[in-house]
């Protein structure tokens, strides 16, 4: 049985923002068919250990994968999987959507855009959003949430009742977001 569109789509988000720099190191390396180490460094601006930890990240999923017939063996090309080429064109469409709204890949958290996909669909509460990710930890929503509404994609309206009511609902920024995942 074929999973849902819209839970695989919501799969992939999770997948592909579980590293911060993951969706623009599989743009990068989709974009010029592959990259040396170095090269990716100095394109995508990244620390030397957090491209390591995302390069090993992304090999253990099996989206890149080191191409040792590429020049000396010390210095492997990195070239993406079928599966990485997949996910490198939804990963796109999130990387112009950030650059559209200037947000970075440093703001967002690691449930920032699977947040904020799960918000496009009109739910509005905490418990709502949490349900649809059952991977992340209350702490975890409450962050993203919390770093959501601080870089203006989210909105927070809280309504006096007993108990304390919270909807969250998305900016206009953040609905560019959501149409673009």
């Amino acid at each position: 049985m074929t999973p849902c569109p819209d839970l695989q789509r919501l799969a992939d988000l999770v997948a592909v923002n579980q590293h911060r720099w993951t969706a623009a190191l599989i743009v990068d390396l989709a974009d010029n068919s592959g990259a040396r180490f170095v090269s990716l460094i100095h394109r995508l601006g990244i620390g030397r250990d957090s491209l390591s930890r995302t390069l090993e990240a992304t090999i253990a999923a099996g989206w890149v994968m080191r191409n040792s017939g590429y020049g000396h063996p010390l210095r492997p090309e990195y070239v993406l999987t079928p599966e990485g080429i997949r996910l490198a064109a939804m990963a796109k469409q999130q990387l112009v959507a950030q650059s559209q709204i200037g947000i970075g890949p440093q703001v967002l958290t690691r449930w920032g855009v699977p947040i904020i996909h799960s918000l496009g669909t009109g739910l509005q509460r905490f418990n709502d959003v949490a349900r649809t990710l059952p991977q992340a930890s209350p702490r975890a929503l409450s962050q993203g949430l919390r770093a959501l509404t601080a870089n203006q994609l989210v909105n927070r309206t809280l309504f006096e009742s007993h108990p304390p009511i919270s909807l969250y609902t998305l900016t206009s920024t953040g609905q560019i977001l959501a149409q673009a995942v």
